[in-house]
């Protein structure tokens, strides 16, 4: 195979042979530790301890503390305060049977169990993480559902709603009350031509404070990440959320696909970190009844516009070439992730949970030193692809 890497600069071992996929993960195998999957548990009260230290941090940063529990509740609203009718009711009922499903389906491909930590905390509010890390097929694969009641400062409040210029002059004024509740989740494949996936769904309210309305809006978007371009794959899963926008509003797909090229571009190098989807934030033009049906359409797809990718690639042979480039791709993702996401970057000023936020990283990446792939290599067209979004349907 022709390598990818530029003459003159550092170069992986030119002595790489095809290894079965099976191969590979029998190899990676011996390697797993004590942290991989299991049946869902409840954590251990060693880990509590240590989990109770960094609740007491997190309250004091504006979230009650985090109680740790076996069994989850039908939900993890405010009893007696929040409504079955409300948009926030229906909103968390759809992140759940989500999570549900969506963790079933994976499950069955990978032929492991997620592992799941649930907490609640005693103000309202409670979170679901479940992971699975070190698969047969997934190297780590995650999906959270967060239900937060807290406080924030002016500065959160800026990167909640990605406005520098919210709450002027305002910061000295005390912390802005607010509801958030979502889904995210992030699947690493162990095999380089299966792709990443991201996805992530929320809704957003926050309380009248000091003179400043109360507000409510919805973001999401689901994008895929892969480290070899299969033309295919690209149609199917753009087509499958392009079918979904244009049943909604058939100015949606152009709008958010754009959007989500814009979202995810990695600044300091020029180029996305993969090859689109759609995103959207802040949306609250139409009724919230509208967004919620549009939102729960999107996250009832993932199923159907992903693992047909994964089980497609699975079992391909590769190369450590090629698994080396697959962590260097890994390697953009969590740059952008540490540095340019909103969701990250939120939660970590608010003091959320800082397992649950960084469950999105992957197991294994990499940054070797000015690794460039050679014109008309695959690894070129993909890098190309990043740097020049595409139309794909």
């Amino acid at each position: 195979m022709r390598s990818f890497i530029h003459a003159f600069r550092i170069r992986p071992s030119q002595t790489s042979v095809a290894v079965p996929a099976t191969m590979s993960q029998a190899r990676m195998s011996t390697m797993r530790s004590a942290s991989k999957a299991v049946p869902t548990v409840a954590a251990p009260k060693a880990r509590r301890s240590v989990r109770a230290k960094a609740a007491a941090t997190e309250e004091k940063k504006g979230f009650g503390k985090e109680n740790y529990i076996d069994e989850t509740p039908a939900s993890l609203l405010r009893p007696g305060v929040d409504t079955d009718s409300s948009i926030k009711s229906k909103f968390e009922k759809i992140i759940r049977e989500a999570q549900d499903k969506i963790c079933a389906s994976i499950e069955e491909i990978d032929g492991s169990k997620f592992h799941q930590d649930a907490w609640t905390r005693a103000d309202g509010g409670g979170g679901i993480t479940r992971v699975i890390q070190g698969g047969n097929v997934f190297e780590k694969a995650g999906v959270n559902v967060s239900v937060v009641y807290g406080s924030m400062p002016p500065e959160a409040y800026r990167s909640a709603v990605g406005n520098p210029d919210a709450l002027k002059g305002k910061d000295e004024a005390g912390r802005v009350p607010f509801f958030a509740a979502g889904i995210s989740s992030v699947m690493h494949p162990k095999n380089p031509f299966a792709p990443t996936m991201h996805f992530n769904y929320r809704y957003f309210e926050t309380e009248d404070w000091n003179g400043v309305p109360g507000q409510w809006w919805f973001g999401g978007g689901t994008d895929i990440t892969p480290s070899y371009l299969d033309e295919d794959d690209m149609k199917h899963f753009h087509g499958s959320y392009k079918a979904i926008c244009d049943k909604h509003d058939p100015a949606y797909y152009e709008k958010f696909s754009k959007w989500c090229d814009d979202y995810f571009l990695i600044k300091h190098r020029g180029e996305r970190r993969g090859l689109g989807g759609i995103f959207f934030d802040d949306l609250n033009d139409k009724e919230p009844e509208t967004i919620l049906a549009f939102s729960e359409e999107c996250v009832n797809s993932v199923v159907a516009a992903y693992t047909p990718l994964v089980t497609k690639h699975m079992n391909d042979e590769f190369t450590e070439e090629q698994k080396q480039w697959q962590q260097l791709r890994r390697g953009r993702y969590v740059e952008f992730n540490l540095v340019y996401d909103r969701g990250t970057t939120f939660g970590l000023k608010t003091g959320g949970r800082i397992e649950s936020i960084l469950m999105s990283l992957p197991l294994n990446a990499s940054w070797m030193y000015d690794m460039q792939p050679e014109p008309g290599t695959p690894e070129f067209e993909l890098l190309d692809c990043c740097k020049n979004p595409r139309k794909w349907v």
